[in-house]
């Protein structure tokens, strides 16, 4: 009962602000050391040609400024995925991809949104020293990403990933070892070091040995898996979850991936008439923006 209870509040909250989410025109970072020039940085490519539910001028805009300000040079990418294509790119950013069947009905099934050539497109270009930075959040998001998390031995959970104990955003901090100490986290120096980072109702992940962990949910949590987006029923198969992961990094031949299991803490988001905010803009997220700079930097090879 205490599952469902804490499901349902989560879900009344979700309906009511999920459609109203628009990036926060007001969110607007100060870095104190940009790595490059204004543009000169590396190309970062964040992908529109999968029908993502986040995109460079759309609810990702406040995740493009904060890495434009850091330099780097982000460009919305709207073709297939081809070595050809992928050339120009030192990162490529995936966020909740879906197959064109789901736009509008997010209900099972979840095909792939991306086909068997693009995805041996994306795992050769890693493998060649590209940075794959995977985003795939709640239900159906897995489900259209799954085949190409499953080619670098990622396995997506369907679901959604609740804690049964809380009714509010979820918090790893080092202190309870739910966020893991390493490079990533480490950042360069002391001020760039992450002791919590927030994330906003995602999916839970399995990892190879080759993946160093980066977000771990604990024991309470638990993966709703609805045959319809936020419909839960006394039937909707729930499995435990704690051990596994929301957030982890590995290098992949000469490449890098980092993978997420959710989307709204890299960016900022307003909601509502009462402008709530979710993500990076949130009271609780302080870490947030300097724990996605991190990542970026790791994947820019900064960080080694």
């Amino acid at each position: 009962m205490r599952t469902a209870g804490v499901i349902f509040a989560i879900v009344l909250t979700a309906l009511n602000l999920q459609a109203q989410q628009v990036g926060d025109p007001d969110f607007d970072p100060t870095l104190q050391s940009p790595v490059y020039e204004k543009g000169t940085g590396p190309a970062l490519f964040i992908d529109e040609a999968h029908n993502n539910f986040h995109t460079l001028n759309g609810r990702y805009q406040p995740f493009a400024k904060l890495l434009q300000k850091d330099g780097y040079n982000l460009r919305a990418f709207t073709e297939e995925f081809t070595k050809t294509g992928l050339g120009n790119a030192k990162i490529l950013v995936i966020a909740n991809a879906l197959h064109e069947s789901n736009i509008e009905d997010w209900i099972l099934p979840n095909p792939s949104a991306f086909t068997k050539d693009e995805i041996a497109a994306v795992v050769d270009w890693v493998k060649e020293g590209g940075s794959l930075f995977l985003i795939a959040d709640h239900m159906p998001f897995p489900g259209a990403a799954a085949d190409l998390a499953a080619a670098f031995g990622i396995e997506f959970n369907n679901g959604f990933a609740f804690d049964t104990t809380r009714q509010a955003n979820d918090f790893f901090t080092r202190a309870d070892k739910t966020l893991k100490a390493n490079k990533i986290t480490n950042g360069r120096s002391e001020a760039e070091e992450i002791d919590s980072v927030v994330s906003f109702t995602g999916q839970a992940f399995k990892v190879p040995h080759a993946a160093e962990l980066l977000l771990v949910l604990n024991s309470n949590f638990i993966s709703s898996m609805p045959d319809t987006a936020w419909a839960f029923r006394e039937n909707t198969p729930r499995i435990p979850v704690g051990g596994w992961s929301q957030g982890a990094f590995m290098k992949f031949g000469k490449g890098r991936l980092a993978v997420f299991g959710e989307a709204a803490m890299f960016t900022a988001q307003v909601s509502g008439n009462s402008k709530r905010k979710m993500g990076m803009n949130h009271p609780a997220a302080k870490q947030n923006a300097q724990f996605l700079l991190n990542v970026i930097h790791w994947l820019d090879a900064l960080i080694e």
